[in-house]
């Protein structure tokens, strides 16, 4: 119902928030030094994020369990990320400064909310309400920073049985901060053909809420020997709304797109996605079902350093890719739109299944 309810939200807003967008002048500026099929698209609204956020609040007021804590921590996440990308898309559509947000400014912002999130869920995880999470954070304050966290806190190893490396709260909360905010940035990176980034994160968020569920039920955890995480099972009803909400934004997103995500979206359900991954205790496997955003990611940083470190040695710099992020190296290399995308897709999934497989081969 969660997942009907915010497709249907954003099915019937869809085209109400298309207008309000075009009509406040929110236009996408394409980038010319981009593949040349790209310049129609400028002027499209962008922004269309607020649409799948939007879908997502409703659906989880709904129809989640609004006592439980860890939707309220995905949502913070969810929505903190999601504002910083609106600043972000505002000041580039608005200001017309295709900057946006100054690097250090929006790093700031995702490293105040991710570091929040990842103390919190460093305690939260292991304990079962927010009275024992504060109790177990005042206990690891008193032992001066030496209280270890209990087992299920731990750094899972996939497709091993049992196999699990203790992190100690430092450990995981470093983690925890490395995973919500790159994986906010990686999917950032990835947005940018029609359709090419939402689908894959549906197909993520789908597969994340299937661990959610296992791991939420003290039956399913025990049979499939996977820590017992009280309250993550209601993780399922978030990542239903989040299929369904970006569900809809596909419809209006494919080919030709009658509107873009814009950071706000981006931003937000890479946050999402990450901060579910903690709960769940799959940092590992949310790198193998992503790994098309980790794909586009290294290339982004493959190119830059590669660039630098030529233009530093030879005065003049070398390219590892046409262009990136990837998807731009596939364009350029002859391929069409639409089939960079549904590649991709294609991709996800059987990583996705990869994924899943490690539920049960252990």
């Amino acid at each position: 119902m969660a997942t009907v309810t915010a497709l249907l939200i954003g099915l019937i807003a869809g085209p109400w928030v298309i207008r309000k967008l075009a009509a406040l002048k929110m236009g996408q500026a394409v980038r010319t030094d981009g593949p040349q099929t790209h310049l129609v698209k400028s002027g499209t609204p962008t922004m269309g994020g607020v649409l799948i956020l939007i879908g997502i609040f409703i659906s989880c007021m709904l129809w989640a369990d609004l006592r439980n804590r860890f939707i309220w921590i995905v949502m913070i996440v969810t929505f903190g990320f999601g504002l910083v990308g609106w600043v972000d898309d505002y000041r580039k559509v608005v200001h017309k400064n295709p900057k946006g947000m100054a690097s250090r400014e929006k790093f700031f912002w995702q490293t105040l909310i991710g570091l929040f999130a990842a103390i919190y869920l460093a305690f939260s995880v292991s304990e079962v309400n927010n009275l024992k999470v504060l109790q177990l954070f005042f206990e690891w304050l008193k032992s001066g920073f030496a209280l270890n966290l209990p087992a299920k806190s731990n750094l899972l190893i996939p497709f091993m049985k049992e196999v699990s490396y203790p992190l100690g709260v430092l450990g995981f909360i470093i983690l925890s901060y490395l995973v919500i905010v790159g994986s906010s940035n990686a999917v950032n990176l990835t947005d940018g053909l029609d359709g090419l980034v939402i689908m894959p994160v549906i197909l993520v968020g789908a597969a994340l809420g299937a661990f959610a569920y296992v791991m939420g039920n003290a039956i399913y955890a025990k049979y499939l020997l996977f820590p017992y995480i009280p309250g993550a099972g209601e993780l399922m009803i978030f990542c239903g709304a989040m299929g369904g909400a970006g569900l809809a934004f596909l419809w209006y997103n494919t080919h030709p797109a009658q509107v873009f995500m814009g950071d706000v979206g981006a931003l937000a359900l890479g946050g999402a996605l990450g901060t579910i991954a903690v709960i769940v205790r799959q940092e590992i496997v949310l790198f193998v079902m992503g790994g098309i955003f980790v794909a586009e990611t290294c290339s982004v940083m493959l190119q830059v350093c590669w660039f630098k470190f030529t233009k530093k040695r030879y005065g003049v710099g070398r390219r590892i890719f046409r262009m990136a992020p990837l998807h731009h190296h596939f364009e350029l290399g002859g391929w069409r739109e639409t089939q960079v995308v549904v590649r991709f897709w294609i991709i996800t999934i059987l990583l996705v299944l990869i994924g899943l497989s490690s539920l049960k081969l252990r």
